[in-house]
């Protein structure tokens, strides 16, 4: 059996960066991915400027300890990013006792398909690095 989730689209957000108290580095991005919006009937549509009309759809991915780290220090808004992992699936119960569920993908791999602008000092250096 396998559990394998490929996405590639756009940063919706500057990556969030944490540390666990066990030291792992924990780094979340949100990522947008585009496909064609259908009518009633199924079919894809025209948008007002004669372009096929898109639907957006927001995932949460979660990268941990060197990938964390290279996508916080290489990722930025807008940029476009190819993910590779899996679909992990949470549940827990809130503050007022209610069920909750939650749905992210778990990132194995990173592909930068463009530049972000990034916090490096090195600002020449714009060639970030493919990490597994």
């Amino acid at each position: 059996m396998t559990n394998i989730a490929i996405l590639t689209g756009r940063l919706a957000r500057n990556p969030e960066a944490r540390e666990t108290k066990g030291g792992t580095n924990v780094t979340g991005i949100t990522l947008v991915t585009d496909r064609p919006a259908r009518d009633r009937d199924g079919k894809t549509y025209k948008d007002e400027n004669g372009y096929t009309a898109k639907e957006s759809e927001f995932h949460r991915v979660t990268c941990f300890n060197g990938l964390a780290k290279t996508v916080e220090q290489y990722c930025s808004k807008g940029q476009m990013v190819s993910v590779q992992g899996r679909i992990h699936y949470t549940q827990w119960d809130d503050k007022d006792g209610v069920t909750r569920y939650g749905t992210e993908i778990l990132a194995d791999k990173v592909d930068f398909l463009s530049a972000g602008s990034g916090s490096s000092e090195n600002d020449d250096n714009t060639d970030a690095p493919e990490i597994d």
